[in-house]
């Protein structure tokens, strides 16, 4: 079939035009071809605790969730995700009308999106950003205003310019979509730059989608970092939609279970986007995350260490072979720069990573509006195995 209609138009909707396949499939058909170690996407290469995955099996087999389960996803999930929002965060959440499931938290912020936002609203994103908020952004006709977290080679970070954040707001601004810890610079947002946005949100009545999917991967490095929910801040709870997501957490990414936390309005009007999109999903995997959630707080700390000295690891190794190397506050990704390298095109460094040494990175360009000012900047992750991360890092040392 031709890739236009027989009048001249083209069949893929003009909103998606901008959007092929992503960089993510492309790396990873080059990790496959060239069987290069793949630290380009993010999914871990082990599975979550046995007791959960026991779990889910033990839901097939008792018949739990084997049907269409209720919309607004199972009781008992609903119940444990406001519970955890509440143990974590003193955040107090009605399971039956301001919580609900969803297919992942991609899905969760498409369906926020299209809930939120109608043709000509501009919805004001933190660059570098996870590419599917550009897609959801276009299908719901917004218009997506880009604001750069910038590398500060001194601090070993990026951060944001609260002044730029200001002034990109304007009259026809609908909403922030804030991502905190941050894929895939890794930054965390202070508490003092979250107090700002907070204040900035109430004082032009704006809403607020936070993409929180890393909350428990925040490496509190003897700074005091810590993942703070900006629905905790003054005025934000009635105006914040939270998502949060099993699959970082518990590495069982391909269940797709994620989650909207809000007041019911908020809910009322994701859920009515989100039931013409997936419906329902992930039965059985519901009953096991409910699980999860309940486990004790030593599985998080255990987590987040062990993340820890992976993420240490790599940065060690990724600093030896000679890039540059920003040092992430939370997630598990490393956003390196590859100009101390001699290189400063991305793309072109990352597609022949795999031939040249057999490792698969992402060039960070394809998260940005402006590619150039990515354009040296390539991610790796680091949610694999200790054995997997150091073949990585002695294969990167023939750089």
């Amino acid at each position: 079939m031709t890739s236009t209609s027989g009048n001249g138009r083209p069949l893929l909707n003009r909103r998606l035009a901008e959007f092929g396949t992503t960089i993510f499939a492309e790396m990873s058909a080059l990790a496959v071809k060239t069987g290069a170690i793949n630290l380009g996407q993010g999914f871990p290469d082990t599975d979550g605790p046995e007791e959960i995955r026991e779990a889910a099996v033990r839901a097939l087999r008792d018949g739990r969730g084997n049907q269409y389960p209720p919309g607004p996803g199972i009781p008992e999930l609903r119940t444990a995700i406001a519970a955890h929002q509440e143990r974590r965060y003193a955040l107090s959440y009605d399971p039956d009308r301001e919580v609900l499931v969803t297919a992942g938290a991609t899905e969760a912020i498409a369906a926020s999106l299209l809930a939120l936002v109608e043709p000509g609203d501009e919805v004001i994103a933190l660059e570098p950003y996870y590419d599917s908020y550009a897609a959801s952004i276009a299908l719901a006709g917004g218009k997506r205003v880009p604001v750069t977290l910038h590398p500060d080679s001194a601090a070993g970070r990026f951060r944001l310019d609260l002044d730029e954040l200001r002034d990109a707001i304007t009259p026809r601004t609908r909403l922030l979509l804030l991502n905190t810890p941050h894929n895939p610079t890794g930054t965390v947002l202070t508490r003092d730059e979250l107090t700002q946005i907070a204040a900035l949100a109430v004082e032009r009545d704006l809403l607020v989608i936070t993409d929180e999917v890393y909350e428990h991967l925040v490496f509190d490095d003897g700074d005091g970092t810590a993942h703070i929910p900006l629905a905790s801040f003054p005025g934000m709870r009635e105006r914040t939609v939270t998502i949060g997501s099993a699959g970082k957490t518990f590495s069982f990414t391909g269940w797709k279970v994620g989650w909207v936390t809000a007041t019911p309005e908020l809910v009322t009007a994701v859920r009515s986007a989100k039931q013409f999109l997936t419906y329902v999903s992930s039965g059985p995997f519901q009953y096991a995350i409910a699980e999860a959630l309940a486990l004790p707080d030593t599985y998080f700390s255990a987590f987040r260490e062990d993340m820890r000295a992976k993420r240490d690891l790599l940065g060690a190794g990724l600093t030896a072979a000679g890039f540059e190397v920003y040092r992430p506050a939370g997630t598990y990704f490393i956003t390196t720069d590859i100009s101390p390298l001699g290189e400063s095109d991305g793309f072109a460094f990352c597609r022949s990573l795999p031939e040249r040494i057999g490792v698969v990175a992402i060039p960070n360009a394809v998260f940005y509006d402006d590619p150039k000012a990515g354009r040296g900047q390539v991610r790796f992750a680091f949610c694999k195995r200790e054995t997997v991360l150091r073949e990585a890092v002695a294969r990167l040392g023939q750089l």
